[in-house]
């Protein structure tokens, strides 16, 4: 492994700017570099590699050299303290975690990442919030849609939140309108079918699309 990477916070309005961050859950850490290159094809420019992929730490130092500050590369899935640490060594500029544990939270924090910590209940969101993390992840975001993103809104108007799960091309605009910062996007960019038949065109494809309604949605805001 190389040397240590220095910890970079990426800015909420870089976030923001960047819109989607596609969650990749490759059976192969080659599998997972090759949809992450189809994804930045199609106009990504946000990566976050889970750690149910094999061999994170390689994918994450492969990205991060390939494509440098072009592409924010971050690490999903943190479960545990170490995780945290070996992410930030190998060059993950952002770390997610699907839920809430004090001891993860801290290590994520000590990192000086941008940290995102997953949250559902309000009472999950404080505690997301006051744990210290950047961002906070709504996540599974489906169970409740857009209506339940926006009803957040109104206790934790200064919190930024990312909803991951049940985001579609045709709902992107409706997360934003409900507040969201930037969203999570599994299956709906990279899915297991694109694994199994070891083919990511149409990841680039619904890359593509996914850039085209991130550019519309904006738009239809400063219109």
């Amino acid at each position: 492994m190389n040397e240590r990477h220095p910890a970079v916070k990426i800015p909420l309005d870089v976030l923001h700017s960047i819109g989607v961050i596609s969650v990749i859950r490759a059976p192969s850490a080659a599998a997972a570099i090759g949809a992450a290159d189809a994804l930045v094809e199609g106009g990504i420019r946000g990566i976050e590699i889970t750690y149910s992929t094999p061999d994170v730490p390689r994918v994450l130092e492969a990205l991060r050299g390939r494509y440098g500050s072009d592409v924010a590369v971050g690490a999903g899935t943190v479960t545990t303290a170490d995780q945290a640490r070996l992410a930030a060594d190998s060059g993950a500029e952002f770390l997610v975690a699907p839920g809430y544990s004090a001891a993860v939270a801290e290590a994520m924090i000590g990192t000086g990442l941008t940290t995102m910590i997953g949250a559902l209940t309000p009472t999950e969101v404080m505690l997301a919030a006051e744990s210290g993390a950047d961002v906070v992840k709504i996540f599974p975001a489906s169970l409740g849609g857009p209506r339940y993103l926006g009803a957040l809104r109104g206790p934790f108007p200064d919190v930024p939140l990312m909803p991951t799960g049940g985001v579609s091309v045709a709902n992107l605009h409706d997360w934003f309108a409900a507040g969201a910062l930037a969203v999570g996007v599994g299956g709906e960019l990279v899915s297991n079918a694109d694994f199994a038949a070891d083919s990511f065109a149409g990841v680039t494809r619904r890359a593509v699309e996914f850039a085209a309604a991130l550019r519309a949605s904006r738009e239809s805001v400063s219109a």
